[in-house]
């Protein structure tokens, strides 16, 4: 297993918690009465229910700037900026971004506010929701080390939701050639949408496939599935469960939090000591 996985989250099968961000400017979706101020309030308050739930890190994205772009507005990653820096001083788990749909702003953002990690495609071209997806690993590779984001994890989602591969190939061999090709730090799989069950199969396929690089179970993850999930995974990233009543709309429920966090921790003191 990779050795940077323990040097940026400290435990093992690391639980990594999403704090999405309201409407950003520039989204059809954004509050302008209610402005910045609003936004942060409510990143404040969900930071808080993540960070007191015991997860392991905080992932910050702009889930609600739907429908997405795949080259983001320079605003957004701009005010994802103003927003991590006004809460950097109450961030006590180290944390990651995601500028959804845009590799290189996942970058430049993480560059600018420190964050050790950032999650989004990478690799592949792909029929989507929003058109045609095409990526460009190479060049996105070449930014990273251009802006001095060597030290910067990525963490590549090769089951992207709301799209499909458009070459006909299975995952273990889509698996096997992004790590020998493009370099990736994590690999993540995910199901559909948000908050949608990762097919275990494919999780299985993918951890078969991966080598020494980590997987992460990226969506579906829930306390009576967690055991099972991680049991394949090297840790989990987990959005619409912590919500309340599980809906990807609503704030982040403390309860629910702790909840999958107690059934993690049942799970790490059965673990063989490393």
């Amino acid at each position: 297993m990779a050795t940077w996985l323990h040097d940026v989250f400290p435990v093992a099968k690391p639980i990594i918690g999403m704090l999405h961000l309201s409407a950003l400017p520039g989204d059809p979706g954004y509050d302008s009465k209610g402005g910045l101020a609003t936004i942060l309030d409510r990143a404040r308050a969900e930071l808080a229910n993540l960070q007191e739930g015991g997860v392991d890190a905080v992932m910050f994205s702009n889930e609600f700037s739907l429908p997405y772009l795949t080259k983001t507005e320079p605003i957004t990653a701009i005010t994802m900026a103003r927003i991590i820096g006004e809460l950097h001083d109450e961030i006590s788990v180290p944390f990651g971004v995601n500028v959804l749909w845009d590799g290189r702003a996942s970058i430049d953002l993480a560059v600018a506010t420190d964050a050790k990690f950032v999650r989004e495609i990478f690799t592949g071209v792909y029929a989507s929701d929003f058109g045609l997806w095409n990526t460009n690993v190479g060049e996105t590779a070449r930014h990273r080390r251009a802006v001095g984001g060597e030290n910067v994890k990525l963490f590549f989602n090769i089951v992207p939701e709301s799209a499909k591969y458009l070459a006909d190939r299975d995952l273990e061999a889509i698996t096997r050639t992004t790590v020998f090709a493009t370099l990736p730090d994590a690999i993540c799989v995910s199901g559909p949408t948000a908050g949608s069950q990762t097919d275990m199969d494919q999780l299985q396929a993918v951890k078969n496939a991966a080598g020494n690089v980590p997987v992460f179970v990226n969506t579906g993850v829930r306390a009576n599935t967690a055991a099972a999930q991680l049991s394949v995974a090297d840790g989990g990233v987990v959005g619409t469960y912590f919500k309340k009543d599980g809906v990807f709309e609503n704030p982040v429920d403390p309860a629910r939090v702790r909840e999958l966090m107690g059934e993690v921790q049942k799970l790490r003191h059965t673990l063989p000591a490393s």
